[in-house]
């Protein structure tokens, strides 16, 4: 059976000591760190931009997976292609996705299409052989700490399907109210990488047992 990825997103750690808190996503074994560049436009919220990211990525070597959830992403691509690893951007906002992921391949970056939601699936098909990953939100996107939407799971499930009928090789990673009890009907529905923020940083635990525990639960 495949690892399943554990990629905390930053969104609820403490950003006053925010430099410790991804060594500890490293150190408790994190396998990626989900980074999510909001604009209060696209989403209503307004996070962090491309120095932040830069500083991040000089206190841990983990992949970087950064999530544009802006307005016209092709035009902000260009300023993390020093820092990250893996760039994803919105169906719901590139009418040219293709043109899109192509321009962040070029960069030699990992190309993510993103899907809302509320969005069919039928958006994406067209681009699934241009995309190294397909991000599926479980939530509304705009804020951490919300519920997953149990549904978004059967869409999991039937991208997976359309990718190994195509003989694609994109990952799946779901984004939204990923937790202990839901973590191993993720892996079940198809994803190969899961992006967990509350569930990683809160009060209760430390880092590195919230991440033991998920990975416990996901049995993989």
């Amino acid at each position: 059976m495949a690892h399943l990825k554990i990629a905390p997103s930053i969104l609820t750690a403490d950003f006053g000591r925010l430099a410790d808190e991804v060594r500890a996503a490293e150190a408790g074994g994190a396998d990626i760190l989900h980074l999510d560049v909001m604009d209060g436009r696209f989403v209503p919220n307004i996070t962090f931009g491309a120095l932040l990211v830069e500083t991040l990525r000089k206190v841990t070597s983990l992949p970087f997976d950064l999530h544009l959830m802006t307005v016209e992403p092709e035009r902000l691509i260009d300023q993390f292609a020093d820092t990250a690893d893996t760039i994803n951007v919105h169906i719901e906002v590139s009418p040219h996705i293709n043109r899109t992921l192509d321009a962040i391949r070029k960069l030699g970056k990992r190309a993510g299409v993103c899907i809302n939601p509320g969005t069919s699936v039928a958006a994406i098909e067209e681009s699934l052989p241009d995309a190294d990953q397909v991000m599926v939100m479980t939530i509304n996107p705009g804020w951490g700490g919300q519920q997953m939407i149990p549904r978004q799971l059967e869409k999991v499930a039937r991208i997976r399907a359309m990718l190994d009928a195509g003989g694609y090789g994109a990952e799946i990673e779901i984004d939204g109210g990923v937790k202990v009890g839901n973590i191993a009907e993720c892996a079940r529905a198809g994803a190969s990488v899961v992006v967990c923020g509350s569930s990683v940083y809160n009060a209760q635990k430390s880092v590195a047992e919230n991440i033991a525990e998920l990975r416990a639960a996901a049995g993989r």
